[in-house]
């Protein structure tokens, strides 16, 4: 099965280098230039397939708003595709809205044990989430693609994606850097992960 995937564009909590996690924040200017472009480039990918692809975003805005902007560049109506409770981002509970150096001076020693197992890791909050529970909702998803999707989430997803579907380690898919100015291409039954 096709997907092509890409992660929400930037927002100010990127460039901040602050955890969002589920937190419901919006895309800049960057993240916007950056969600056009890869509208233009899946316009190029899906060509006179288009009508063949479910368009499929999480839920949250910096999502949608790619997908919209997306969709706008390929051509389509920005509206006519559908949200999907499991691509939600994992929750980084009560440290979302942080960035690293400032949970760093408030528990050193749970920033360390993260460093240290950040596929399992679960931070402090009563909704909180590792990469592997996360990988769950993701799996669930996976299994019921049922055609050729284009696919906007989050960082966290697209590393369960790497570890599900590209077989990569759990140290190297909670490391790698995520995209958000290029498409994965996934081909769930050959077990291909590809940056375009």
């Amino acid at each position: 099965m096709l997907i092509y995937m890409i992660r929400h564009g930037q927002t100010d909590w990127n460039a901040e280098g602050r955890l969002q996690g589920q937190k419901d924040i919006g895309l800049n200017d960057t993240g916007r230039a950056q969600a056009r472009h890869n509208g233009e480039t899946l316009r190029t990918l899906l060509a006179d397939q288009v009508e063949a692809f479910d368009f499929v975003a999480s839920p949250l805005s910096r999502t949608r708003e790619t997908m919209q902007i997306a969709r706008t560049a390929i051509g389509l109506d920005p509206l006519a595709y559908r949200t999907d409770e499991r691509l939600v981002e994992l929750s980084f509970g009560d440290w979302e809205g942080h960035t690293l150096d400032e949970i760093r001076a408030l528990a050193p020693e749970r920033l360390k044990e993260r460093s240290r197992q950040k596929w399992n890791f679960i931070p402090p909050g009563v909704d909180a989430e590792s990469y592997e529970i996360l990988s769950w909702r993701v799996a669930a998803f996976l299994q019921a693609v049922e055609q050729p999707t284009v696919c906007v989430s989050h960082g966290g997803v697209i590393r369960s994606v790497l570890k599900l579907v590209g077989g990569w380690n759990e140290l190297d898919a909670a490391r790698c850097d995520i995209h958000q100015d290029r498409v994965l291409i996934i081909e769930r039954d050959h077990g291909r992960v590809e940056w375009l």
